[in-house]
């Protein structure tokens, strides 16, 4: 087992994709004393922090908008979906979370309430810490303070990448912007198999697109050869 002062993070290059000519830039390890492999904050730095683990339940509610934020979270295994609910039950999706990634953190440094709910979207595993007890952590390490900074400037500016993507009127403009996003962020694909993880209805989720509308064109960006569908699963080229 690592020991604190010995924990790896990486740190991701951004990179250029394009479906028709690809330019992909190789992730870059580098070494941090607090992190772990993924940018997040490794268990045990957590653990020995007072972390403790919290399993819930396949459509549980983790938190909720507006409400005080009293803990760090951090998923260990499972799915959770990020949402906003609007007056009359829209739910309009923000993020799918993956193992070892934070979420829910912004109220932590500006006392403010939470911006969205967040539910479990399968049976999850999840890391709580305490606030004070996280801001103790962040107080006693600015490298590490300095990372989760950094995660948060990487969602904001993911964030308005999503709002310009989802503003273009053609569904196909649409996924093919998403799908570059995530590849650029190496989130929700497998990095040897390009194998998207995410769902049709999680891709709809999160381009304000109808389902049969991803479905449909889909299948026209496989006719195209812009992706690769087989057995139902989705491959990016």
């Amino acid at each position: 087992m690592q020991k604190a002062g010995e924990i790896g993070f990486v740190r991701r290059i951004p990179g250029l994709i394009s479906f028709t000519s690809i330019i992909f830039y190789e992730i870059a390890l580098v070494f941090s004393p607090t992190l772990s492999t993924i940018g997040t904050i490794d268990e045990s730095i957590l653990l020995a922090s007072g972390a403790y683990f919290k399993q819930v339940a396949k459509g549980e509610q983790i938190f909720s908008e507006g409400s005080y934020c009293s803990f760090y979270h951090q998923l260990v295994s499972g799915s959770v979906r990020w949402v906003n609910i609007d007056d009359d039950g829209r739910t309009y999706v923000q993020a799918f979370i993956e193992p070892g990634e934070c979420f829910g953190e912004m109220p932590l440094f500006d006392n403010g309430p939470y911006a969205s709910s967040a539910f479990a979207e399968k049976d999850s595993l999840i890391l709580r810490l305490k606030r004070e007890h996280f801001l103790q952590l962040m107080a006693g390490n600015s490298q590490l303070l300095m990372e989760i900074t950094r995660i948060l400037a990487q969602r904001l500016r993911s964030k308005f990448f999503i709002l310009k993507c989802i503003s273009n009127p053609s569904p196909e403009i649409r996924l093919v912007r998403l799908l570059e996003n995530l590849k650029i962020e190496g989130r929700h694909i497998n990095a040897v198999s390009n194998l998207l993880l995410l769902t049709r209805q999680q891709l709809a989720d999160l381009s304000g697109l109808r389902v049969e509308t991803v479905i449909r064109t889909i299948r026209h960006m496989h006719d195209a050869g812009i992706l690769l569908v087989q057995n139902r699963k989705i491959y990016l080229k």
